[in-house]
């Protein structure tokens, strides 16, 4: 049997967080040439739901967002890849063009007859996650109790996620101010308010932004809610407490987040 062709694939990637690989690069050039997620979309062959996905993914990925998205809805609507995004483009297509020349010599090394096949002797490791929002950020402070703990990350200028983890768990991530963690919060653990206003509620977390999109199933909807600094979340919700909020693009809304609700990981 012939020898397979050794084939190495350049992901980026922040803890158990999303993860940024060709596919998602080749979307933010076509994003960069076009000028726009749905024209983008079409020309890569995806749908206008998995490109947001992934922009949303990308920008969360990083302290600046890559990609600047003006609204417009699935007929249109403008974007562009930001300065820190064609900065990411051209590193990751400088260091893919570096391992090719690595991935040759390690080729002709491996072509020898006697070894056994490389494929059973390299692994690819990583982790997945089904959070449907995965946010990076710093910790800014950590109160430790008697057995739980709470971790606050920044994950933007402003706006904060408050985390009850236990204090064993602090320890094991070594978590502590300034320490990089991902927050993981899955959609169905969101509750939506309108306009924002949402403060009498036993929810530590009240992550206020602006609707983003809104798409609608046959039980549930989902909603998601651009926040500060290009990050934003995205919330899995009834299909007639979506119709009763009455939520559209544009108009101001609120996310609220138990702190139990939300995991958090390291590298």
């Amino acid at each position: 049997m012939p020898r397979a062709a050794l084939v190495a694939s350049l992901t980026l990637r922040k803890g158990a967080g999303a993860r940024v690989g060709g596919e998602r690069l080749a979307l933010l050039e076509a994003i960069g040439e076009h000028g726009s997620i749905t024209v983008a979309a079409k020309a890569m062959g995806l749908s206008y739901k998995a490109a947001w996905d992934a922009v949303q993914a990308i920008n969360n990925l990083f302290d600046r967002p890559l990609v600047a998205a003006h609204a417009g809805g699935r007929g249109g609507g403008l974007a562009n890849v930001t300065a820190d995004g064609r900065a990411v483009i051209e590193t990751f297509r400088a260091v893919e063009e570096e391992l090719s020349h690595v991935l040759d010599a390690l080729e002709r090394r491996l072509a020898d007859p006697a070894r056994p096949p490389f494929t059973s002797q390299l692994w690819s490791l990583g982790m997945k996650t089904s959070a449907r929002n995965a946010l990076r950020g710093v910790v800014s402070s950590v109160t430790q109790g008697a057995v739980n703990s709470e971790v606050v990350l920044r994950i933007a200028e402003g706006v904060e996620l408050v985390a009850i983890i236990t204090r064993r768990s602090v320890d094991e991530l070594a978590l502590e101010p300034g320490r990089e963690a991902i927050a993981l919060v899955k959609a169905s653990s969101i509750i939506l308010a309108r306009g924002g206003d949402a403060s009498r509620t036993s929810a530590r977390n009240r992550l206020v932004g602006t609707v983003a999109r809104c798409e609608e199933g046959a039980v549930n909807s989902e909603i998601t809610i651009a926040l500060d600094a290009g990050k934003s979340v995205t919330a899995t919700i009834t299909r007639q407490s979506a119709r009763d909020l009455n939520l559209r693009a544009g108009e101001p809304a609120a996310a609220l987040i138990k702190a139990s609700s939300v995991i958090l990981a390291v590298e």
